[in-house]
């Protein structure tokens, strides 16, 4: 299959078909300069971007566009990776996100699976925020939720959009609920103010045919009941180092939600080489079982990260990574 078939055969969770590999997906791959001597689109906006930004001719501005989604298309095809999120950067013009999933689509045809992060549903606040979003959840709880229904019919206007111009399959939802040792809201506060909102943004992506890959880090299992019956057709990253065992969570859910990730981090940073192929290993042995499975770190391939140590990760998928 074709990396974006094989993503999707993923995503519906359909019976593997013999003789096929694991389909392979990262958020992001980071380490675009020293694997392919390109600077990453996200590392670009910082310093001031979008000041220069506004300088810029609209010819030197498409000059970045393509150059952006040229890394995002040669990373893919030099690490086997079935799928890209485009990030759209600068992130705070709008109409870019558009136009890189165009170019991304122009330059790659139908080869993979382009997806774009839009998460309207609220996240663990920075620390900046944080106490106030908790007296909030004390003193203004319908304000919250006034806020809840502004973001989501935000998120469900542009992803329309994205739907209608016709270069998008799927929606990466990257709003983070979870610390290391469970979720930042109790469950209960949690099908309160975000479920709900969730389930309703995960329906209008389906109701526009596209696909839904719920991330978020940390322990997720005390609200795993409640992200599946949101109905994502995708669950990322299955955080090991949160003690999320991805062989728990296949028996539990394996038949309802697809499943991506649960590679450690971690190891890949810290860890030896025998410690990460095993770690490989327990992947794809817990997760390939029947199909609905997506290889994947659990986070994303992140800045700091040994090249060589993702490269072993493949490496074990080339071998063991096959139905």
């Amino acid at each position: 299959m074709e990396p974006r078939e094989a993503m999707i055969h993923a995503l519906e969770r359909r019976p593997p078909v013999p003789g096929t590999k694991v389909p392979h997906f990262e958020l992001v791959f980071f380490p675009t300069m020293e694997a392919l001597g390109r600077v990453h689109p996200t590392h670009r906006i910082y310093a001031g971007w979008s000041p220069v930004w506004d300088s810029m001719t609209e010819k030197e501005r498409d000059l970045h566009r393509r150059d952006m989604c040229d890394v995002y298309v040669q990373a893919a095809s030099k690490y086997a990776q079935d799928a890209i999120l485009v990030s759209g950067c600068p992130w705070d013009v709008p109409e870019e996100l558009p136009r890189q999933l165009e170019i991304c689509r122009e330059m790659s045809g139908d080869r993979y699976f382009l997806a774009a992060s839009i998460g309207p549903t609220f996240a663990i606040p920075d620390g900046n925020t944080m106490e106030r979003f908790a007296y909030r959840i004390a003193e203004e709880p319908e304000k919250l939720k006034e806020e809840a229904e502004t973001n989501l019919a935000e998120g469900i206007r542009r992803t329309e959009g994205l739907a209608r111009q016709g270069f998008v399959d799927g929606i990466c939802l990257c709003s983070d609920y979870c610390f290391n040792r469970g979720p930042f809201l109790s469950p209960a506060m949690f099908s309160e103010f975000v479920t709900p909102y969730l389930a309703r943004f995960i329906q209008a992506c389906r109701d526009a045919g596209l696909y839904t890959i719920k991330h978020t880090d940390g322990n997720i299992l005390p609200i795993l009941d409640q992200l599946v019956q949101a109905r994502p057709h995708a669950l990322h990253s299955l955080d090991p180092q949160a003690g999320v065992d991805i062989a728990e969570v296949k028996r539990r859910v394996g038949k309802d939600v697809c499943l991506v990730g649960n590679v450690n981090c971690g190891l890949l940073q810290t860890g030896t080489n025998d410690e990460v192929v095993e770690d490989c290993r327990y992947a794809l042995r817990s997760g390939m079982p029947g199909g609905g499975y997506i290889y994947s770190t659990s986070n994303c391939v992140f800045t700091g990260m040994a090249l060589e140590r993702y490269e072993l990760m493949l490496s074990v998928r080339e071998r063991e990574g096959v139905y």
